[in-house]
Order: C-alpha cells, then sequence, then structure tokens
C-alpha cells in the first residue's frame, strides 16, 4: 500500500516553473517545495519524498528500483486502457484521473514516437512481476520454469497468438539453439540445462544489460542469479569438445577450400601455357609455309627463259 501512495502523491505533484529550465513540485501532503532541473523527477527526489513520508527497512537502492517498476506498470495499464493508435486531439484532451496533463501528453508523444515504436518485445505481464509468473505456472505444471520457457510464456496472448512478429522469430531462433545444444547435450550427462539456457538466451539477444537479468524482473542482479561473474557462461565438457571440434572443421573446410583454389589456379595456367603452346605452333606452320612458297619463287625466278 506504501508504495501505491508513493506512486500517487508523485503523479499528484504540481510543477512550477521558476527560472529557465528550472521548476519546483509541489507533492500533495508534504510540506514545502522541491526544486527540480526538468518537469521530470530524478530518483533521488522520488527517495527523498518516500523517506519524508514512510519508514520501511529496506535499501535505497530496491526502494528506486521498485518505483521505477511501478511508474512502468502504471503507464502498461493507461495505455491498455487509453490509447490507440493516431490518437485524436478530442482523445488526447481526455486525461486519465491518475495523471496530470503534462505527463499524459508526454506519454501520448512517446507511444507515438520512432523511440516508442522501437519496443518491438512487448510481453504480456502487465503489472505482475516474472517471478509471479514463473511461480504461478511452476504450481500449474508441477515443474521449474527455465528462462527459455518463460520467455515464451510471456510473448504469447490468452489464445496464443504472438504479441509481435518479431517476438516469433525470435522463439524460432532460440528453439533453433536449443535443438543444436541438446543433441551435444545428449552425449554428457553432466550437462546443466539451465546453463544451456543462460548461453542461448545471450547468443540469441546478447550480452545482459549491465546490473539486470533478462525475465527476472527488477531486484534481481547477475550475481545473484548466475553466481561469480567467471562462472555465468562456462561451458561443459562437452561444448567444450564440441566447440573445439567445430573449430577444425571449420580449418579443414578452409583447407580444402584454398586447396581447391589452388588447383583452380594451377589448371588455369596449364591451359594458358597449353593456348600460347598451340598459338605459337601454328604461327610457325604459317611462318614455314610462307618461307616454302618464296623458295619456290626464287626457284623459279632463277631458271633461264625457254
Amino acid at each position: 500500500m506504501a508504495k501505491r501512495c508513493v506512486l500517487i502523491c508523485v503523479l499528484s505533484g504540481v510543477f512550477y516553473k521558476t527560472r529557465e529550465n528550472k521548476y519546483e513540485i509541489e507533492v500533495d501532503g508534504l510540506e514545502g517545495k522541491y526544486e527540480v532541473w526538468q518537469r521530470k523527477l530524478h530518483p533521488d527526489l522520488v527517495l527523498k519524498i518516500h523517506q519524508e513520508r514512510f519508514t520501511l527497512e529496506v535499501s535505497d537502492d530496491y526502494i528506486k528500483k521498485t518505483l521505477g517498476k511501478k511508474w512502468r506498470d502504471h503507464k502498461s495499464i493507461l495505455k491498455k486502457q487509453f490509447f490507440k493508435k493516431d490518437i485524436s486531439l478530442e482523445e488526447k484532451q481526455n486525461v486519465p484521473s491518475e495523471m496530470l496533463r503534462y505527463q499524459w501528453e508526454d506519454t501520448v508523444r512517446f507511444w507515438n514516437s520512432k523511440k516508442g515504436e522501437k519496443q518491438k518485445f512487448t510481453h504480456t505481464t502487465g503489472s505482475r512481476s516474472f517471478a509471479c509468473v514463473a511461480e504461478a505456472e511452476e504450481v500449474s505444471s508441477g515443474q521449474k520454469v527455465g528462462r527459455l520457457q518463460l520467455f515464451d510464456i510471456t510473448h504469447k496472448k490468452k489464445d496464443g497468438s504472438l504479441m509481435t512478429s518479431e517476438a516469433g522469430e525470435i522463439m524460432e531462433k532460440l528453439k533453433e539453439k536449443k535443438a543444436e545444444y541438446e543433441a551435444i547435450a545428449s552425449t554428457d550427462s553432466f550437462v546443466n540445462h539451465e546453463d544451456i539456457d543462460n548461453r542461448i538466451i545471450t547468443e540469441v539477444l546478447g550480452p545482459e544489460r549491465y546490473g539486470r537479468v533478462r525475465f527476472q524482473g527488477s531486484g534481481v542482479t547477475p550475481t545473484q542469479y548466475f553466481g561469480s561473474s567467471s562462472q555465468q557462461y562456462m561451458p561443459s565438457r562437452s561444448q567444450a569438445q564440441a566447440e573445439v571440434q567445430r573449430k577444425y572443421e571449420e580449418l579443414q573446410q578452409q583447407l580444402i577450400a584454398d586447396a581447391a583454389a589452388r588447383e583452380a589456379v594451377a589448371a588455369v595456367r596449364e591451359a594458358k601455357a597449353a593456348m600460347m603452346a598451340i598459338e605459337q605452333s601454328r604461327k610457325y606452320d604459317e611462318l614455314q609455309l610462307q618461307l616454302q612458297h618464296m623458295m619456290k619463287m626464287f626457284q623459279h625466278s632463277q631458271k633461264p627463259p625457254p
């Protein structure tokens, strides 16, 4: 309840412009005004407002992350309830009761921007955390839910259709990589399948963002999830052997290709040499015929007239 109250009191704050690019915010229920440089709240200011109103035995970092998630969840709910593409001016004027006009206008402007359209991997969790979704699925299925399975669950609608075509492409790539690694793991009983999932996610989606773990939500750090950084993506014995074998086969193929290229170059050179030899022989024969013809003409010219 405290988190919700903080979010609402922040949303209901009123900004007052004091001078160029500087504002003051007055928050309902709190004494005084807070000076800020932009018409938005800095995390440290939000933390200050929280500390003046509530006392919770949690870290400042956790409070910031939690408030950030609550704000994202709030925008997600608003977008689902109110937003549609190419919103009209009249609809834009219909500001939700829990938002200030400038916040609503800025939010709609972002949703319609190119940056907003770049958010391709929209998930279906809404205000639920990934941990809650995973726990519910584990209770339902009786099996542990890995990160790959969680991606599949959170990027499909209730009817089973995909949220976006981009999410479908990512799923296909993840499945292909999964099949490759499972083929390798079938020969090694010591393979940790969770490590395989982590490796696949990194190969398909790229490295984890600093301080974050994909599909685990806020508050979960790489060190907490993976352990020491040196062990995050340590390949198993079979994976290392497969990698060496793959490199060896690539080298063999390259050597074969290089040898074939050299043979082709040598064959071309031999063909050119043969053509040159044939051409020289033809020219030699022509010169011989010309010389014989000239000799006959000379001999004929030396005979006395009859």
